[in-house]
Order: C-alpha cells, then structure tokens, then sequence
C-alpha cells in the first residue's frame, strides 16, 4: 500500500445533495481514516447508457456517495438513498450480500448527507457538528422541505444561491474544485468566493428569465404542468416554479435538453398533500429511468428529443389519470 491513500470519490454531479455528501465523506475520511489522503472527485450523470466507464475505480479507496450502486469489487464505500438505487437486480443481490460494513443504503432518507452524517456519526464517531448547516440544507433542498413555494423560488440563503451555481453553472469541472470548501467553510463564507460569485449574478438573472419563460410555455391540465424548454438552455432551472406559479397543480412534467443528454423531469408538489399518491420513481423506472418517489427523472440520448417528448406526454397523462 503507497504511503498517500489515492481515494476516487464519484458523487451526483450537478446536485446540491451530490457535493454536499460528497464535502460531508471528505470531511469524514481525513478526520477519522486518513488524515494524508489525496481526494480525486469524479462528478456522475445519470445517462442512457452505462454511467460507470472502464477504468473509474483507479484509487486505493472509490467512493459513491449519492449515486447509482456498482458491483466492481473496487469500490470500497457507498452511500444512496434513491429508490431507484440498483441498476439491475443483480446488483441489489450484491448489495445485500456486502459484509464490508462500508456500503449504506436507506431510500427513506430525504437526503444522501443526513443519510452520511448519521451512519459516519452513530457508526464511525464522526463530529458532525461542524457542517450541521450544510447538513440541514442538504435535507431541505434534496428532500424539497421549504415551508412554501415562494421561499423554495427566491433564491435569497446562502445555500439556495450556492446550490443554482452547483445545478446551473456553464462551468467544467467547478463542483469538484467546490468541494473541499465546502468541507470547511460556511456556506455565508462558500457563497462569496470567487469560484461562485462570478456566476451567481448572471444566474440569477437567468433564473427570473426562467420564470417567466415557465409561466409563457406551462400548460396546467387536470393537476399536471407540462412544459417543454429542450430549445432553450434551461437544464438546471428551478424544480420549483411551477408549483408557485400553478399552486393547486399536483405534479409537473418537463423537458429539457443538454450537450450529453434529452432529460424528461417528473416532480409532485411538495405543499400538495394529493401529489403523494403517485410514487414518480416506479413510474420512471417503467421508461428507464428513477429517483424517488417525489421527484423523478428519466435521461435519454441527446439525439432522441423526439422521444423524449413522446414519453413526456405519455407520463403526463398517466398522472392525469
């Protein structure tokens, strides 16, 4: 074994819950594993194809945190709380038959970091007091846990501004470099840097764009939103908009398009106790796709927009009916 531990740490790119795990296991390693590692952070997409390449698990240790589970006898942690968790059935069977003690999973938690800071505390004697704030916030914005449409939308805490940079931002490889702040500074500090500050102006004025683009293009339908941005660069808009501008909608269906993928976006409104009925992730899995049962998605090859659209309408009447 080298004198530095090489740790590959693959995390949900593009997501607020993603990095903050991803900051939260960081933090973790160093304090109670190995105080000398040397941290590679790879960020995943959930794509049509096989998301882990040939060749990913190149460190001493590999982490998943927040994503999809791989059954390489490389990877040495993992920590999900998706539904839709498991590839294929073998890979759950694997899963079960783990006795490392090192790999978690728990769908009924709201967030991969409350899922983290509980198992590394109760199991491993991590302090987590330290990152209490970036816990409660990764609870709060992965398990949509504002107390009203209108909070979730303005975009005014550290943290909401801090996460439309991780969703949104049109930089490469930014959230891997964020990372290691957000292990150790506050999030009133992680917002001023120059890392997010540079693109939290021009993001926010996108994102009053987005609204209104919304409120133009949405078609509310018998408690469904549908709309479709794929012509617009609008990946990463705010999941929440349509249930602010459409309050009595149950859920929402939405399309968008980036360089790497066609994505059908499924979501029910967090402060509509009806939106509960409908579990999104099962619904999603039938199309490929998956994630929880509020809040879906399903992602398909950049060429087949046309598809996309087919199955986005086809998902939108079925929650009608």
């Amino acid at each position: 074994m080298p004198d530095t531990q090489k740790v590959r740490l693959c995390f949900h790119d593009r997501c607020f819950d993603g990095a903050a795990s991803a900051a939260l296991f960081s933090r973790f390693y160093r304090e109670r594993i190995d105080a000398q590692a040397v941290f590679c952070y790879t960020g995943m997409t959930h794509r049509a194809v096989q998301p882990f390449e040939e060749g990913l698990f190149d460190g001493d240790e590999n982490v998943i945190v927040d994503f999809k589970y791989s059954s390489s006898p490389r990877v040495t942690w993992w920590f999900d709380h998706h539904q839709s968790a498991f590839l294929t059935a073998a890979d759950a069977a694997h899963f079960r038959s783990d006795r490392s003690g090192r790999k978690f999973y728990d769908p009924d938690y709201k967030s991969c970091t409350k899922l983290l800071a509980d198992v590394t505390s109760s199991k491993f004697g991590f302090n987590t007091q330290p990152l209490a704030d970036l816990i409660h916030w990764g609870d709060v914005i992965d398990g949509a846990q504002f107390p009203t449409p209108e909070s979730a939308v303005a975009l005014t805490e550290p943290a909401t501004q801090v996460a439309l940079v991780i969703e949104a931002a049109p930089e490469s490889g930014l959230v891997p470099r964020l990372i290691p702040d957000l292990a150790e500074r506050p999030l009133a500090e992680v917002v001023k840097l120059p890392i997010i500050a540079r693109h939290l102006g021009p993001l926010l004025e996108r994102h009053k764009r987005s609204i209104e683009v919304l409120r133009e293009r949405a078609e509310a339908l018998d408690a469904v939103v549908f709309f479709d941005v794929s012509d617009l660069d609008m990946e990463g808009y705010n999941k929440f908009i349509p249930y602010l501008l459409f309050p009595h909608c149950r859920y929402s269906v939405g399309i968008s398009a980036s360089a790497t993928r066609a994505k059908i976006s499924i979501g029910s409104n967090p402060w509509n106790p009806g939106s509960a009925e409908k579990n999104l992730a099962s619904l999603a899995e039938r199309f490929g796709g998956g994630g929880h049962p509020r809040v879906a998605a399903i992602s398909l090859n950049p060429s087949e927009i046309k598809r996309a659209r087919e199955v986005a309408r086809e998902i939108a009447d079925q929650l009608r009916s």
